[in-house]
């Protein structure tokens, strides 16, 4: 049971990604879903969550910028990603959640490397 990102790439800043979260062996639906990213020589930090009812949470880095949503047919999680800053540079992993903000997170994927520079 596992979750499994991908999407990630080199994009110039300003530019925009979209990365999915799939899972494999267990449906999404039930679960909150929350994107974390960490950086070289910096401490995680959760980006984004959505609940299983569709309530989302951004971190102040992310308002205005990312959308994460969740995509039902295809049992994903998305999060688009616009006007990408180099400090947006990092390792995107997702991770499952009963509920956004409330621990304990499980079921973490591998993670997709993002990176933004010109």
């Amino acid at each position: 049971l596992q979750l499994v990102e991908s999407g990630g790439g080199l994009v110039q800043p300003g530019g925009s990604l979209t990365l999915s979260c799939a899972a494999s062996g267990f449906n999404l639906d039930v679960y909150a879903i929350s994107w974390f990213r960490q950086a070289p020589g910096k401490e995680r930090e959760e980006v984004s969550c959505i609940g299983s009812d569709g309530t989302t949470t951004y971190a102040d880095s992310a308002k205005g910028r990312f959308i994460i949503t969740r995509d039902n047919v295809k049992d994903a999680v998305h999060l688009q990603m616009n006007s990408l800053k180099p400090e947006d540079t990092a390792v995107y992993s997702c991770a499952a959640v009963s509920v956004c903000g409330l621990g304990p997170y499980g079921f973490w994927g591998q993670g997709t490397q993002v990176i933004v520079s010109s």
